[in-house]
């Protein structure tokens, strides 16, 4: 049995950001939680850390998501240090400077859904095969966080973002279905303008202030807010929910 109280949850890109609120709210509703980073080992520890003052337990685990290898590894040394996995979150994802389509290389476009989508397969992937019933697992939810991009489709600044998490979009409808009878639930959650460094990644740190005067809420999002929804769809008051999407998106 496993020795959390609420199961052992990995989240993927939790060195900061929504992954970062979502792995520090987890670890204070009772979860085992698996810190995922891909570079910035002082910004997963100091996660780790803020988990263990407040009693928790938390581990953190290097790993490019979109290299398989090192996602094997990193399920592995989670179930050998935490116990059978219950629950995944897919937070990790990239995006690039603001440009048209016109003006992409196809190494941006390949590098944005490597991660983006490749990565979040492959995490997607190692955690049914030890969630699965069938398999031994203890069954448990996976949420995907997606982005409102997928709706609105982000013309003229990430349209590869946005396609790509259209992308996970379908993925979450589709696996809901197929893993279903394992105990597994599947859903997303699509944030809109949250207050994160993302957006320094794609040359405009102040885009929130920018655009907030068309969000009908008429403010950014903090990533404590969206961390909310993701364990809400992880907890047991959605234990009737799967293939569905929270929109955490002031309305936008």
């Amino acid at each position: 049995m496993n020795p959390a109280r609420q199961g052992v949850l990995l989240v993927t890109g939790a060195s900061r950001g929504i992954g970062a609120a979502t792995a520090s709210l987890a670890g204070a509703r009772g979860y085992a939680v698996a810190v995922n980073y891909r570079s910035d080992v002082r910004a997963a520890e100091a996660v780790v850390h803020r988990i263990e003052q407040g009693g928790g337990r938390a581990i953190a685990l290097q790993a490019h998501v979109a290299d398989e290898q090192a996602v094997i590894d990193m399920f592995e040394a989670c179930t050998c240090r935490l116990g059978t996995i219950t629950g995944l979150v897919n937070n990790a994802g990239i995006l690039e400077r603001q440009s048209t389509l016109a003006a992409m290389q196809m190494d941006r476009i390949r590098h944005v859904f490597e991660t983006n989508v490749f990565g979040t397969m492959l995490c997607t992937r190692e955690a049914v095969r030890r969630m699965a019933i069938s398999a031994g697992g203890y069954g448990g939810g996976i949420v995907n966080v997606s982005s409102a991009a997928a709706r609105l489709g982000s013309p003229g600044e990430y349209v590869d973002y946005a396609a790509s998490k259209g992308a996970i979009d379908t993925l979450t409808i589709g696996l809901a279905k197929e893993v279903a009878g394992e105990g597994i639930r599947v859903n997303g959650v699509r944030p809109g303008f949250i207050d994160t460094e993302m957006h320094a990644s794609g040359g405009e740190p102040d885009r929130i202030e920018r655009v907030k005067g068309g969000i009908p809420l008429q403010r950014g999002g903090r990533p404590e807010e969206v961390a909310e929804a993701i364990l809400w769809l992880l907890s047991p008051a959605a234990s009737y929910t799967t293939g569905a999407f929270i929109d955490v998106s002031g309305g936008k």
